[in-house]
Protein backbone atom coordinates (compact mmCIF):
# COMPACT_ATOMS: atom_id res chain seq x y z
CA UNK A 1 0.00 0.00 0.00
CA UNK A 2 1.25 3.72 -0.46
CA UNK A 3 2.22 6.09 2.13
CA UNK A 4 0.44 9.31 1.96
CA UNK A 5 -1.54 11.53 3.99
CA UNK A 6 -4.17 10.32 6.57
CA UNK A 7 -7.55 11.73 7.54
CA UNK A 8 -6.17 12.21 10.56
CA UNK A 9 -2.62 13.98 11.02
CA UNK A 10 0.42 12.77 13.02
CA UNK A 11 0.89 15.80 15.96
CA UNK A 12 3.38 17.84 14.76
CA UNK A 13 4.29 19.52 18.11
CA UNK A 14 4.53 18.12 22.09
CA UNK A 15 3.88 20.10 25.29
CA UNK A 16 5.32 19.88 28.58
CA UNK A 17 2.13 17.63 30.02
CA UNK A 18 2.33 15.21 26.78
CA UNK A 19 6.28 14.51 27.94
CA UNK A 20 4.81 14.23 31.31
CA UNK A 21 2.18 11.22 30.11
CA UNK A 22 5.48 10.11 28.22
CA UNK A 23 7.27 9.78 31.68
CA UNK A 24 4.32 8.17 33.59
CA UNK A 25 4.25 5.75 30.75
CA UNK A 26 7.40 4.91 31.59
CA UNK A 27 6.97 4.47 35.44
CA UNK A 28 4.21 2.25 34.25
CA UNK A 29 6.33 -0.32 32.45
CA UNK A 30 8.86 -0.56 34.77
CA UNK A 31 6.53 -1.49 37.71
CA UNK A 32 4.61 -3.26 35.05
CA UNK A 33 8.08 -5.16 34.31
CA UNK A 34 9.24 -5.67 38.61
CA UNK A 35 5.83 -7.21 38.13
CA UNK A 36 6.12 -9.70 35.43
CA UNK A 37 9.84 -10.39 36.43
CA UNK A 38 9.55 -11.41 40.27
CA UNK A 39 8.78 -14.72 39.27
CA UNK A 40 12.44 -15.23 37.56
CA UNK A 41 13.77 -13.86 40.60
CA UNK A 42 11.95 -16.07 43.39
CA UNK A 43 12.22 -19.14 41.04
CA UNK A 44 15.12 -20.63 43.02
CA UNK A 45 12.73 -19.82 46.16
CA UNK A 46 9.74 -21.15 44.24
CA UNK A 47 11.50 -24.60 43.35
CA UNK A 48 13.26 -25.01 46.92
CA UNK A 49 10.02 -24.59 48.70
CA UNK A 50 6.82 -26.43 46.37
CA UNK A 51 9.24 -28.95 44.86
CA UNK A 52 8.94 -27.93 41.12
CA UNK A 53 10.64 -29.27 38.14
CA UNK A 54 12.52 -27.37 35.59
CA UNK A 55 9.77 -28.46 33.22
CA UNK A 56 6.99 -27.07 36.10
CA UNK A 57 8.87 -24.11 36.53
CA UNK A 58 9.16 -23.26 32.57
CA UNK A 59 5.10 -23.26 32.38
CA UNK A 60 4.68 -21.79 35.29
CA UNK A 61 7.20 -18.79 33.88
CA UNK A 62 5.45 -18.77 30.32
CA UNK A 63 1.82 -18.94 31.72
CA UNK A 64 1.76 -15.33 32.16
CA UNK A 65 2.08 -14.72 28.08
CA UNK A 66 -1.31 -16.83 27.44
CA UNK A 67 -3.34 -14.24 28.43
CA UNK A 68 -0.91 -11.56 27.93
CA UNK A 69 -1.03 -12.03 24.17
CA UNK A 70 -4.54 -13.43 23.82
CA UNK A 71 -5.46 -9.71 25.44
CA UNK A 72 -3.85 -7.47 23.50
CA UNK A 73 -6.04 -7.25 19.84
CA UNK A 74 -9.06 -7.01 21.76
CA UNK A 75 -7.27 -4.11 23.94
CA UNK A 76 -5.93 -2.22 20.84
CA UNK A 77 -8.94 -2.19 19.33
CA UNK A 78 -10.45 -0.55 22.96
CA UNK A 79 -7.90 2.20 22.85
CA UNK A 80 -8.36 2.56 19.01
CA UNK A 81 -12.20 3.05 20.01
CA UNK A 82 -12.88 4.78 23.58
CA UNK A 83 -9.60 6.12 23.92
CA UNK A 84 -6.33 4.49 26.20
CA UNK A 85 -6.17 6.59 29.37
CA UNK A 86 -9.13 4.89 30.97
CA UNK A 87 -8.01 1.24 29.71
CA UNK A 88 -4.65 1.83 30.96
CA UNK A 89 -5.72 2.72 34.84
CA UNK A 90 -7.85 -0.17 34.81
CA UNK A 91 -5.52 -2.86 33.81
CA UNK A 92 -2.78 -1.22 36.09
CA UNK A 93 -5.52 -2.02 39.10
CA UNK A 94 -5.82 -5.62 37.82
CA UNK A 95 -2.12 -6.21 37.84
CA UNK A 96 -1.12 -4.80 41.37
CA UNK A 97 -3.70 -6.83 42.59
CA UNK A 98 -2.79 -9.79 40.62
CA UNK A 99 1.12 -9.35 42.08
CA UNK A 100 0.05 -8.70 45.82
CA UNK A 101 -2.62 -12.00 45.98
CA UNK A 102 0.63 -14.06 44.13
CA UNK A 103 2.09 -14.00 47.92
CA UNK A 104 -0.95 -15.41 49.78
CA UNK A 105 -1.21 -18.81 47.47
CA UNK A 106 0.15 -22.06 47.89
CA UNK A 107 0.66 -24.49 45.01
CA UNK A 108 1.47 -24.86 41.34
CA UNK A 109 -1.81 -24.52 40.26
CA UNK A 110 -2.88 -21.35 42.45
CA UNK A 111 0.30 -19.99 41.60
CA UNK A 112 -0.30 -20.14 37.57
CA UNK A 113 -3.90 -18.19 37.88
CA UNK A 114 -2.06 -15.44 39.46
CA UNK A 115 -0.27 -15.60 36.79
CA UNK A 116 -2.78 -15.52 34.23
CA UNK A 117 -4.60 -12.59 35.96
CA UNK A 118 -1.50 -10.98 36.30
CA UNK A 119 -1.13 -11.24 32.25
CA UNK A 120 -4.76 -9.99 31.39
CA UNK A 121 -3.87 -6.94 33.36
CA UNK A 122 -0.50 -6.06 31.79
CA UNK A 123 -1.89 -6.30 28.68
CA UNK A 124 -3.43 -3.17 28.35
CA UNK A 125 0.34 -1.61 28.21
CA UNK A 126 1.60 -1.49 24.60
CA UNK A 127 -1.79 -1.06 23.10
CA UNK A 128 -2.90 1.91 24.76
CA UNK A 129 0.25 3.68 25.13
CA UNK A 130 0.79 2.64 21.31
CA UNK A 131 -2.16 4.71 20.60
CA UNK A 132 -1.41 7.73 23.57
CA UNK A 133 2.10 8.09 21.77
CA UNK A 134 1.01 8.10 18.43
CA UNK A 135 -1.82 10.56 18.88
CA UNK A 136 0.19 13.11 20.81
CA UNK A 137 3.78 13.03 19.48
CA UNK A 138 5.26 14.20 16.53
CA UNK A 139 7.08 11.44 14.21
CA UNK A 140 10.49 13.64 14.43
CA UNK A 141 10.35 12.97 18.32
CA UNK A 142 8.52 9.55 18.63
CA UNK A 143 12.06 8.08 18.69
CA UNK A 144 13.05 9.67 22.44
CA UNK A 145 9.16 8.92 23.19
CA UNK A 146 9.53 5.57 22.85
CA UNK A 147 13.34 5.16 23.81
CA UNK A 148 11.84 6.93 26.80
CA UNK A 149 9.22 4.64 27.78
CA UNK A 150 11.48 1.78 26.44
CA UNK A 151 14.28 2.49 29.12
CA UNK A 152 11.41 2.19 31.79
CA UNK A 153 10.73 -1.64 30.57
CA UNK A 154 14.22 -2.55 30.65
CA UNK A 155 14.95 -0.09 34.41
CA UNK A 156 11.93 -2.61 35.44
CA UNK A 157 13.94 -6.01 35.20
CA UNK A 158 16.75 -4.23 36.95
CA UNK A 159 14.98 -3.09 39.70
CA UNK A 160 13.05 -6.61 40.20
CA UNK A 161 16.59 -8.35 40.32
CA UNK A 162 18.49 -6.01 41.94
CA UNK A 163 15.83 -4.75 44.35
CA UNK A 164 13.69 -7.68 44.74
CA UNK A 165 16.41 -10.23 44.50
CA UNK A 166 18.44 -8.66 47.74
CA UNK A 167 14.79 -8.12 49.72
CA UNK A 168 13.31 -12.02 48.90
CA UNK A 169 16.92 -13.44 50.21
CA UNK A 170 16.24 -11.00 52.84
CA UNK A 171 12.53 -10.68 54.22
CA UNK A 172 11.44 -13.70 51.89
CA UNK A 173 9.25 -13.92 48.46
CA UNK A 174 5.87 -13.79 49.74
CA UNK A 175 6.34 -10.20 51.50
CA UNK A 176 7.62 -8.55 48.44
CA UNK A 177 4.85 -9.33 46.10
CA UNK A 178 2.32 -8.24 48.78
CA UNK A 179 4.01 -5.05 49.32
CA UNK A 180 5.14 -4.12 45.87
CA UNK A 181 1.39 -4.92 44.26
CA UNK A 182 -0.42 -2.38 46.99
CA UNK A 183 2.56 0.15 47.00
CA UNK A 184 2.43 0.26 43.68
CA UNK A 185 -1.21 1.63 43.48
CA UNK A 186 0.06 5.22 44.09
CA UNK A 187 0.78 5.45 40.45
CA UNK A 188 -2.72 5.75 39.57
CA UNK A 189 -3.16 9.31 41.69
CA UNK A 190 -1.18 11.31 38.77
CA UNK A 191 -1.72 9.41 35.90
CA UNK A 192 -5.38 9.45 36.37
CA UNK A 193 -4.68 13.56 37.18
CA UNK A 194 -2.75 14.04 34.22
CA UNK A 195 -3.71 10.98 31.51
CA UNK A 196 -4.50 12.16 27.70
CA UNK A 197 -8.45 12.47 27.94
CA UNK A 198 -8.69 13.64 24.50
CA UNK A 199 -8.40 9.80 23.60
CA UNK A 200 -11.25 9.19 24.88
CA UNK A 201 -13.15 11.49 22.59
CA UNK A 202 -11.47 8.93 19.61
CA UNK A 203 -14.01 6.83 17.07
CA UNK A 204 -12.92 4.24 15.04
CA UNK A 205 -15.71 4.95 12.33
CA UNK A 206 -15.17 9.05 12.85
CA UNK A 207 -11.32 8.59 12.45
CA UNK A 208 -11.65 6.44 9.32
CA UNK A 209 -9.72 3.44 10.89
CA UNK A 210 -9.27 0.47 9.22
CA UNK A 211 -10.32 -2.82 10.42
CA UNK A 212 -8.41 -5.47 12.01
CA UNK A 213 -8.64 -7.50 8.91
CA UNK A 214 -7.66 -4.53 6.98
CA UNK A 215 -4.27 -4.69 9.26
CA UNK A 216 -3.57 -8.15 9.21
CA UNK A 217 -3.59 -8.06 4.87
CA UNK A 218 -0.47 -5.81 5.08
CA UNK A 219 2.73 -7.33 4.68
CA UNK A 220 4.66 -4.83 6.92
CA UNK A 221 2.58 -5.95 9.66
CA UNK A 222 3.61 -9.56 9.68
CA UNK A 223 6.87 -8.64 9.01
CA UNK A 224 6.73 -6.17 12.66
CA UNK A 225 5.16 -9.60 14.10
CA UNK A 226 7.61 -11.54 13.32
CA UNK A 227 10.74 -9.30 13.99
CA UNK A 228 9.02 -8.46 17.50
CA UNK A 229 8.65 -12.42 18.07
CA UNK A 230 12.37 -12.35 17.59
CA UNK A 231 13.83 -9.59 19.70
CA UNK A 232 10.77 -10.98 22.97
CA UNK A 233 12.02 -14.68 22.53
CA UNK A 234 15.55 -13.48 23.24
CA UNK A 235 14.52 -11.00 25.81
CA UNK A 236 12.24 -13.61 28.08
CA UNK A 237 14.49 -16.01 27.87
CA UNK A 238 16.76 -13.52 29.94
CA UNK A 239 13.95 -12.29 31.79
CA UNK A 240 12.88 -15.64 32.41
CA UNK A 241 15.88 -17.75 33.09
CA UNK A 242 18.52 -15.21 33.71
CA UNK A 243 18.87 -15.93 37.45
CA UNK A 244 18.18 -19.47 37.45
CA UNK A 245 21.27 -19.67 35.10
CA UNK A 246 23.47 -17.56 37.18
CA UNK A 247 22.72 -19.40 40.54
CA UNK A 248 22.15 -22.99 39.19
CA UNK A 249 25.18 -23.07 36.20
CA UNK A 250 27.33 -19.54 36.95
CA UNK A 251 26.73 -20.54 40.56
CA UNK A 252 26.44 -17.53 42.16
CA UNK A 253 25.12 -16.31 44.80
CA UNK A 254 21.35 -14.59 44.93
CA UNK A 255 23.11 -11.41 45.90
CA UNK A 256 26.07 -11.64 42.97
CA UNK A 257 23.16 -12.53 40.85
CA UNK A 258 21.18 -9.19 41.76
CA UNK A 259 23.54 -7.00 41.53
CA UNK A 260 25.10 -8.83 37.94
CA UNK A 261 21.29 -8.52 36.67
CA UNK A 262 20.94 -5.07 38.16
CA UNK A 263 23.94 -3.47 36.41
CA UNK A 264 23.01 -5.31 33.16
CA UNK A 265 19.41 -3.96 32.83
CA UNK A 266 20.08 -0.46 34.42
CA UNK A 267 23.30 -0.33 31.36
CA UNK A 268 20.48 -1.15 28.79
CA UNK A 269 18.01 1.39 29.91
CA UNK A 270 20.62 3.94 29.35
CA UNK A 271 21.53 3.10 26.52
CA UNK A 272 17.92 3.24 25.07
CA UNK A 273 17.14 6.27 26.28
CA UNK A 274 20.38 8.09 24.39
CA UNK A 275 20.00 6.01 21.45
CA UNK A 276 16.77 6.94 20.83
CA UNK A 277 17.94 10.58 20.94
CA UNK A 278 19.92 10.07 18.88
CA UNK A 279 17.99 7.92 16.08
CA UNK A 280 15.89 11.57 16.43
CA UNK A 281 18.88 13.27 15.56
CA UNK A 282 20.12 11.04 12.43
CA UNK A 283 16.64 11.36 10.72
CA UNK A 284 16.38 15.52 11.51
CA UNK A 285 19.91 15.49 9.77
CA UNK A 286 18.26 13.60 6.43
CA UNK A 287 18.28 10.23 7.26
CA UNK A 288 14.88 7.62 6.28
CA UNK A 289 12.88 6.27 9.11
CA UNK A 290 13.20 3.27 6.78
CA UNK A 291 16.93 3.51 6.97
CA UNK A 292 17.12 4.17 10.88
CA UNK A 293 14.57 1.64 12.21
CA UNK A 294 15.87 -1.34 10.60
CA UNK A 295 19.70 -0.53 10.68
CA UNK A 296 19.47 -0.27 14.19
CA UNK A 297 17.01 -3.48 14.77
CA UNK A 298 18.96 -5.51 11.96
CA UNK A 299 22.84 -5.03 13.96
CA UNK A 300 20.89 -5.01 17.69
CA UNK A 301 19.61 -8.50 16.77
CA UNK A 302 22.31 -10.26 14.85
CA UNK A 303 25.12 -8.92 17.28
CA UNK A 304 23.15 -9.10 20.83
CA UNK A 305 22.68 -13.25 19.30
CA UNK A 306 26.09 -13.76 18.25
CA UNK A 307 27.70 -12.31 22.12
CA UNK A 308 24.54 -14.38 23.92
CA UNK A 309 26.25 -17.53 22.62
CA UNK A 310 29.71 -16.41 23.51
CA UNK A 311 28.25 -15.68 26.85
CA UNK A 312 28.04 -19.74 27.09
CA UNK A 313 31.79 -20.19 26.50
CA UNK A 314 32.94 -17.13 28.07
CA UNK A 315 35.03 -16.82 31.71
CA UNK A 316 33.58 -15.17 34.74
CA UNK A 317 34.51 -11.61 34.20
CA UNK A 318 33.98 -11.86 30.28
CA UNK A 319 30.86 -13.28 30.96
CA UNK A 320 29.54 -10.44 32.52
CA UNK A 321 31.00 -8.31 30.15
CA UNK A 322 29.17 -9.56 27.02
CA UNK A 323 26.22 -10.38 28.81
CA UNK A 324 25.74 -6.40 29.47
CA UNK A 325 26.91 -5.72 26.14
CA UNK A 326 24.53 -8.18 24.47
CA UNK A 327 21.59 -7.22 26.75
CA UNK A 328 22.24 -3.05 26.04
CA UNK A 329 21.80 -4.03 22.08
CA UNK A 330 18.80 -6.43 22.19
CA UNK A 331 16.96 -3.72 24.28
CA UNK A 332 18.00 -0.87 22.59
CA UNK A 333 17.03 -2.42 19.27
CA UNK A 334 13.42 -2.88 21.12
CA UNK A 335 12.21 0.68 21.19
CA UNK A 336 12.55 0.43 17.34
CA UNK A 337 10.14 -2.45 16.83
CA UNK A 338 7.38 -0.01 18.73
CA UNK A 339 8.56 2.78 16.80
CA UNK A 340 8.24 1.11 13.31
CA UNK A 341 4.57 -0.04 14.16
CA UNK A 342 3.19 3.35 15.38
CA UNK A 343 4.92 5.05 12.38
CA UNK A 344 3.45 2.70 10.17
CA UNK A 345 0.26 2.43 11.28
CA UNK A 346 -0.26 6.19 12.53
CA UNK A 347 -2.77 7.64 14.85
CA UNK A 348 -5.78 5.95 13.03
CA UNK A 349 -4.76 2.13 13.56
CA UNK A 350 -1.94 2.60 16.19
CA UNK A 351 -3.79 0.58 18.92
CA UNK A 352 -4.96 -2.24 16.43
CA UNK A 353 -1.50 -2.48 14.96
CA UNK A 354 0.42 -2.45 17.94
CA UNK A 355 -1.98 -4.40 19.89
CA UNK A 356 -1.96 -6.87 17.14
CA UNK A 357 1.22 -6.74 16.33
CA UNK A 358 2.62 -7.55 20.66
CA UNK A 359 -0.13 -10.16 20.19
CA UNK A 360 1.67 -12.43 17.93
CA UNK A 361 5.52 -11.16 19.53
CA UNK A 362 4.82 -12.15 22.59
CA UNK A 363 3.83 -15.87 21.93
CA UNK A 364 8.00 -16.41 22.26
CA UNK A 365 6.79 -15.58 25.74
CA UNK A 366 5.09 -18.77 26.20
CA UNK A 367 7.41 -20.15 23.56
CA UNK A 368 10.82 -18.98 25.47
CA UNK A 369 10.43 -20.19 28.74
CA UNK A 370 9.01 -23.68 28.02
CA UNK A 371 11.70 -24.67 24.86
CA UNK A 372 14.40 -23.21 27.77
CA UNK A 373 13.24 -25.55 30.95
CA UNK A 374 12.89 -28.72 28.39
CA UNK A 375 16.62 -27.99 26.65
CA UNK A 376 18.12 -27.76 30.01
CA UNK A 377 15.98 -30.63 31.07
CA UNK A 378 17.59 -32.89 29.03
CA UNK A 379 20.51 -31.49 27.98
CA UNK A 380 21.61 -30.11 31.51
CA UNK A 381 23.40 -27.07 30.41
CA UNK A 382 21.90 -23.68 28.87
CA UNK A 383 24.23 -23.74 25.80
CA UNK A 384 21.62 -24.72 23.09
CA UNK A 385 19.16 -22.70 24.52
CA UNK A 386 22.26 -19.84 23.74
CA UNK A 387 22.36 -21.01 19.90
CA UNK A 388 18.59 -21.79 19.96
CA UNK A 389 17.83 -17.58 21.44
CA UNK A 390 20.50 -16.72 18.91
CA UNK A 391 18.99 -18.54 15.80
CA UNK A 392 15.81 -16.86 16.51
CA UNK A 393 17.71 -13.30 16.39
CA UNK A 394 18.79 -13.64 12.83
CA UNK A 395 15.88 -14.53 11.18
CA UNK A 396 14.17 -11.85 13.25
CA UNK A 397 17.19 -9.31 12.19
CA UNK A 398 15.82 -10.98 8.48
CA UNK A 399 12.06 -10.08 8.94
CA UNK A 400 12.73 -6.49 9.70
CA UNK A 401 14.77 -5.74 6.68
CA UNK A 402 12.98 -7.80 4.34
CA UNK A 403 9.42 -8.51 5.40
CA UNK A 404 8.82 -4.99 6.44
CA UNK A 405 8.01 -2.11 3.74
CA UNK A 406 8.83 1.20 4.11
CA UNK A 407 8.53 2.77 7.34
CA UNK A 408 6.47 5.84 6.95
CA UNK A 409 2.66 6.39 7.49
CA UNK A 410 -0.23 4.25 5.52
CA UNK A 411 -2.96 5.69 3.90
CA UNK A 412 -5.74 3.84 4.92
CA UNK A 413 -7.98 5.57 2.86
CA UNK A 414 -6.24 3.82 -0.15
CA UNK A 415 -7.66 0.56 -1.79
CA UNK A 416 -5.57 -1.98 0.25
CA UNK A 417 -5.67 -3.94 -3.59
CA UNK A 418 -3.97 -1.42 -5.45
Amino acid sequence: MAASSQSISAPTQTTNRHWLVVVLLAIAVLINYVDRSNMSVAAPLLQAELGLSPSQLGWLLSAFFWTYALMQPAVGWLADRIGAGGIMAAGFVLWSLATSLTGFVHGFAALLAARLMLGVGESVFFPASAKILAATIPLNRIGSANSTVMAGLQAGPAVGILAGGLLMARFGWRPFFIVLGLASMLWLLPWLAWMPREQAGVRDKAAGGPSLGRILCERSFWGTGLGLFAGNYAWYFLLTWLPYYLVRERGMSAGHMARLGGVAYVCTAGFTFFLGLATDRWIAAGASHTLVRKSVLAVGYVVSGALLVMCAYAGEHTFAALLIVATALLGGAGFCAFATGQTIAGPQAAGKWVGAQNAFGNLSGVVAPVVTGFVVQRSGHFLSAFVITCMVCVLGACSWMFVVGRVEPMDWNADFRN
